[in-house]
């Protein structure tokens, strides 16, 4: 797996050459937890997601994705927000820069088990209480807060 750094209105980010649409899914158990994986490219906590492959909806690919990262099947539910801040650009080891494009969906669990795979090095559900503890990019933490606020429409930005 290589390596990655995420920028934030960083003023010493690399420029962007490269935009791909990818999706993550906000899952929530019975118990108000939200399932998380750290990732094994960065050590930070994330939801599980990634990006389209061609000849399937960003929807598919966000099930595949969930279901490969963390071990569950899930079924979509609805939409969290769209996260396309240029401000948000994501350095790969292969020369890549990738400006960030993230349709979240929310999603509830219907199968599979818990488990963790070679892109992470945890999954489990976790208490929101739990979340300032855990080291996670701004980006998640954002998309966390518009969850619990309980918009009533999608962020668009």
């Amino acid at each position: 797996m290589s390596r990655r750094t995420d920028y934030y209105h960083d003023p010493h980010a690399p420029v962007a050459n490269s935009l791909v649409p990818g999706g993550s899914a906000l899952v929530v158990d019975g118990a108000g937890r939200i399932l998380l994986q750290r990732r094994a490219d960065s050590g930070n906590w994330s939801l599980p997601g990634g990006t389209m492959d061609i000849g399937e909806t960003l929807g598919a690919a966000v099930v595949r994705e969930t279901r490969e990262e963390t071990g569950l099947i899930v079924e979509l539910t609805g939409i969290l927000g769209v996260y396309t801040d240029p401000g948000h650009v994501i350095a790969y080891e292969d020369g890549e820069v990738r400006q960030e494009f993230v349709v979240v969906f929310t999603a509830r669990a219907v199968g599979g088990e818990l488990a963790v795979s070679d892109e992470s090095t945890d999954v489990r559900f976790v208490d929101p209480d739990e979340l300032d503890a855990l080291p996670m990019h701004e980006s998640v933490r954002l998309r966390i807060r518009h969850h619990v606020a309980r918009r009533d429409r999608p962020y668009l930005g």
